[in-house]
């Protein structure tokens, strides 16, 4: 079954690291995917960027309306995520608790599934 792991992160947080940090940290996360890729537990991963030039977009009344970030209301924001392909939920949550993500991120776990379920 696939689970989503989604990184939630403090917004703001990137800024708060020098360049240094911030690629060791992301070099992190890289040894993490290419582990769970030598494992076949990988179906993809991404990082995101800020989402400072992020948009929102919503039909309503049969046309579309863009709202461009930043979005000043949330306090977090999606930084990135891993799909991985396990056998249960608890492996997924094992999974979870094993991201580097985890140390300064909350990390959400989710199943796919249709949106009629």
């Amino acid at each position: 079954m696939a689970y989503m792991l989604l990184i939630h992160e403090p917004k703001g947080q990137r800024l708060t690291r020098t360049e240094a940090e911030g690629r060791a940290v992301y070099e992190r996360m890289l040894r993490f995917g290419a582990d769970l890729k030598a494992r076949g537990l990988l179906l993809a991963a991404e990082s995101l960027a800020s989402q400072d030039d992020a948009a929102q977009v919503q039909v309503r009344g049969g046309r579309p309306q863009v709202l461009d970030g930043p979005f000043s209301e949330a306090k977090e924001m999606v930084g990135g995520f891993f799909l991985v392909d396990c056998a249960t939920r608890e492996e997924a949550l094992a999974i979870a608790g094993q991201c580097p993500a985890a140390e300064w991120a909350t990390i959400e776990v989710r199943s796919l599934g249709p949106c009629f379920a």
